[in-house]
């Protein structure tokens, strides 16, 4: 029995901070602040804080942003999201900034189920 491809892909994303010029910021962000997701690995700049409130706001919709979607669907086109503070001006700009492969085998315990002629 041949061996089966257990592969999928997932983008890798940046999340940038965008600042408006002359409003009010209350979250801390900077131009220029970003934190990058790989996987499920998030990192940022050495030195670089983010505020948890803030990455709280865009964390749902970073595993829907790692996929592949229809390019018709709003995930696809829409990339900012507000500052959780509705007085803070700030956003979040989510950037599909490559893709990677991995294998389902090295991501979870649980097997593949059966294809329908492995019966």
């Amino acid at each position: 029995m041949a061996e089966r491809d257990d592969s999928f892909d997932l983008f890798d994303l940046r999340v940038e901070a965008v600042i408006p010029e002359g409003k009010p910021i209350y979250c801390g962000a900077k131009a220029g602040d970003y934190f990058e997701l790989k996987g499920e690995m998030l990192s940022m700049p050495a030195g670089q804080g983010f505020s948890i409130y803030s990455i709280a706001a865009v964390l749902p919709l970073l595993a829907a942003k790692q996929r592949p979607t229809h390019k018709n669907d709003w995930m696809t086109s829409d990339a900012e999201i507000a500052c959780p503070d509705p007085n803070c001006a700030s956003r979040l700009r989510i950037l599909r900034t490559g893709k990677r492969r991995f294998s389902h085998a090295e991501t979870t315990a649980v097997p593949l189920p059966p294809e329908s002629g492995d019966r």
